[in-house]
């Protein structure tokens, strides 16, 4: 019975990516990407191809250990209960929070100067998924995938405070590496991409009962061969004629 609940396209798709992202890590690591090659460069034209590279270099160990995990997850719930939207939602956003990282500028929050950077990684793409299956339940106010929402939030809530600049919270010596501006790129294409495809594919159910009227005795088969094979149970009952007064007037008067 698990088993044939189970989606086996959700664990390919999310077995797949994880394996290209550690490929390309590897070939990274060997030479093929070296400096900004591969990265999203904000407003330039050469770091156009890291809308589609990025994803797949990271900077280090603990860089992709941090991303795999979840990509996994959510990669495979996005499948396992959106099935009919999952690759439009993936490959969307994907290339959405790619072009829209591309737009914005990285900038210091207090001097205002631009910085060139390069950006790298697959956490654009954690945030397309995890704010596109929280606000996907939500929007659709459907039990199944309200439960969704709710183990998201659970496991990933904590995933809102990097859309905004790590300086915010902490002292830091020198700039944060940390792109805040894929993640709330990613959050806001998750988001919208849940509100537009909140009627697509499976929706909550609406049973009979919910209908105002729902029920007519004409189209209750059942009751309608009763009432023709027992006619004799629906004949008006026999009442007892109301009494007038005025018939027994002249009886009153003999006892008063």
């Amino acid at each position: 019975m698990f088993k044939n609940a189970i989606n086996y396209n959700a664990v390919l798709y999310a077995v797949l990516m994880v394996a290209a992202m550690w490929l390309g890590f590897l070939l990274q690591n060997l030479g093929w990407f070296s400096g900004c090659s591969g990265a999203i460069i904000p407003l330039s034209p050469y770091g156009l191809k890291g809308i589609f590279l990025s994803p797949f270099l990271h900077g280090g160990l603990e860089h992709i250990f941090g991303n795999s995990v979840p990509i996994f997850v959510l990669i495979f719930l996005l499948f396992q209960f959106y099935p009919f939207i999952a690759k439009k939602v993936f490959f969307l956003g994907w290339i959405l929070t790619g072009f829209l990282v591309w737009l914005l500028p990285s900038i210091d929050i207090y001097t205002g100067d631009y910085n060139q950077v390069c950006i790298i990684g697959a956490s654009g793409i954690v945030y397309v998924l995890a704010f596109f299956l929280f606000f996907s339940g939500v929007f659709r106010w459907n039990t199944k995938f309200l439960t969704v929402s709710m183990v998201v939030a659970l496991y990933y809530g904590g995933l809102v405070w990097g859309v905004l600049p790590e300086e915010l919270f902490s002292h830091l010596a020198e700039p944060s590496r940390i792109s805040w501006q894929s993640h709330l790129s990613g959050a806001v294409i998750g988001i919208i991409m849940a509100f537009m495809f909140r009627k697509a594919g499976e929706r909550k159910k609406k049973y009979i009962w919910e209908f105002p009227n729902y029920y007519s005795e004409k189209d209750d088969k059942l009751w309608q061969q009763y009432k023709e094979n027992h006619p004799e149970d629906f004949l008006e009952l026999p009442y007892k004629k109301k009494d007038n007064v005025w018939e027994h007037l002249d009886e009153i008067r003999k006892n008063g």
